[in-house]
C-alpha cells in the first residue's frame, strides 16, 4: 500500500495534481483512492463528479472522497470535547470560546489522516492519494503525537500519572464517559499514524509549487519542517510553467522570462529531489479525460505510485552545545563556500551555486559560525544562541 500526500500553498494547482496522479495510477492498474482533507473541498470540481464522505467509485479502479471533517472530529473527539468544554465554561470561559478551546490545535487535520490511515490499513486500495490542506495547516500536525497527551492532561490539570490514579473516581462521577480511554485510544492512534507517515516505504510527500517567489518560499519552509520531523519527501511538482516559445507580446514574454528565473531556483533549491513540470494550460481542466492528459504529461513513463527518492534531503544533528545542518548537494562542484544569515534565512554560495535556505526556529536563533562542503554534503555549524542584551 502507498500513501502519497500533496502539499502546497493554496491556489498552486494541488488538487488538480493529486487528482491527475490518481487517474494515472488507476490507468496503471492500481486500485486508487483520491481523497481531500481540505475543509474547502474542490476535489469534486476537479474530477467533475459528485463526491461524498465515503469513497465514491468513478471508474474501474478509481474512487474519490471528500472527508467530512466535522463528522470525523465528532467520532474521535466527541465525548472528550464535550467534557473539556463543560470544564472550561465552569472556569468562566465564554461558551463559544470554550467550544473552540476544547479542540486540540491540528485536530481537524489529524482525524482526517486517521481516517485515511484506516482506509489504507484495511487494504481496500493499493494507493491513496491525498489532496491535503494548504501547507501551513498540514504542517501543524507534525508535532501532534508529541504534544497530544501533554495538552489534554494540562487542560484537565492532571499529569499522566495522576490521570491513571484518578480514573476510578472520575468514571464513578461520570459513568457514561470514560475520557481516559478516549485519550489513550486517540493518542495510540496518532502515534500509529505518525509511524505510518514517516515510513518511507509507505508514505511520500510531494510539494506543489508555481514559479513564484512566495510560493517557493513556503515550499522551502515546508520541506525544512518535513525533513526535521522525518517525513519523507520524494518529489516536487513545478506547476503552471509558461512555455517561453509560445509567449507573445511584451507582457507575456517578460512574465515567461521571470518564470524561467524562478524555475531555475526550484531546481537549485530542491535537488536532488526529482522535479516534474506541468505547463500552464490555456483552459480550465476538469473530468477524468483532462486529468488523464495532465497525468501523462506530468509523469511520462514514470510510475507515480512508486517511491521516487530515498534518503534525506537535509539532516540536523546536535554536537555538544552546537547544531550541524547537513545538506546533500551531489551535483555541485567543490568550491569556496560563502554564507550569510539574516533572521531565519541562510544564503549559501558555492562557486556558481546559490541557495536561499529557510531555517527552523531552533537554528534561526543561533549564529551560523562555519560552513564546509565535503563529499557532496554541505555542513553548516550553528553556535550557541546569542545572549539577549540586559535592559537598563
Amino acid at each position: 500500500m502507498r500513501l502519497i500526500l500533496y502539499l502546497g500553498k493554496g491556489g498552486v494547482g494541488k488538487t488538480t495534481t493529486a487528482a491527475a496522479t490518481a487517474v494515472r495510477a488507476a490507468e496503471l492498474g492500481y486500485r486508487t483512492l483520491v481523497v481531500s482533507t481540505d475543509v474547502a473541498h474542490s476535489l469534486a470540481d476537479a474530477l467533475d463528479a459528485p463526491l461524498g464522505s465515503l469513497p465514491t467509485q468513478l471508474s474501474d479502479r478509481l474512487w474519490g472522497q471528500e472527508i467530512n471533517v466535522l463528522d470525523e472530529v465528532r467520532e474521535h473527539w466527541g465525548q472528550l470535547r464535550s467534557y473539556l468544554s463543560t470544564l472550561l465554561r465552569r472556569r468562566g470561559v465564554d461558551e463559544v470560546a470554550a467550544e473552540e478551546l476544547a479542540i486540540i490545535p491540528g485536530m481537524e487535520e489529524v482525524v482526517s489522516l486517521l481516517h485515511i490511515r484506516r482506509q489504507a490499513r484495511d487494504g481496500n486500495f493499493d494507493a491513496v492519494i491525498v489532496d491535503a490542506a494548504p501547507t501551513g495547516e498540514t504542517v501543524r500536525l507534525l508535532t501532534m503525537p508529541e504534544t497530544f497527551q501533554w495538552y489534554a492532561a494540562r487542560v484537565m490539570d492532571w499529569e499522566p500519572t495522576t490521570m491513571k490514579a484518578a480514573r476510578p473516581l472520575v468514571k464513578a462521577l461520570i459513568p457514561a464517559t470514560d475520557m481516559f480511554e478516549t485519550i489513550e485510544r486517540l493518542t495510540k492512534g496518532v502515534e500509529a499514524l505518525r509511524d505510518t507517515l514517516t515510513d518511507a516505504s509507505v508514505s511520500s510527500y510531494r510539494l506543489v509549487v508555481n514559479p513564484e517567489r512566495m510560493v517557493i518560499k513556503e515550499a522551502q519552509r515546508a520541506a525544512t519542517y518535513l525533513a526535521l520531523f522525518g517525513y519523507p519527501v520524494d518529489g516536487v511538482v513545478l506547476n503552471r510553467v509558461l512555455p517561453v516559445e509560445a509567449a507573445e507580446g511584451e507582457f507575456m514574454k517578460e512574465l515567461a522570462r521571470i518564470q524561467q528565473g524562478y524555475r531555475q531556483q526550484v531546481y537549485d533549491i530542491f535537488q536532488p529531489l526529482p522535479i516534474w513540470e506541468g505547463p500552464h494550460y490555456a483552459r480550465d481542466l476538469a473530468g477524468i479525460a483532462d486529468l488523464s492528459m495532465v497525468g501523462a504529461k506530468l509523469f511520462g513513463d514514470t510510475d507515480p505510485v512508486k517511491v521516487q527518492f530515498t534518503g534525506k534531503t537535509q539532516e540536523i544533528i546536535r554536537d555538544g552545545n552546537e547544531y550541524v545542518m547537513k545538506l546533500p548537494l551531489p551535483h555541485v562542484e567543490i568550491g569556496k563556500v560563502q554564507m550569510v544569515k539574516r533572521g531565519d534565512e541562510l544564503f549559501i554560495e558555492i562557486g556558481n551555486f546559490r541557495r536561499d535556505m529557510i531555517l527552523p526556529t531552533t537554528l534561526a536563533e543561533r549564529p551560523a559560525t562555519r560552513a564546509v562542503f565535503r563529499n557532496g554534503v554541505l555542513e553548516v555549524r550553528f553556535g550557541e544562541p546569542e545572549a539577549l542584551p540586559l535592559e537598563a
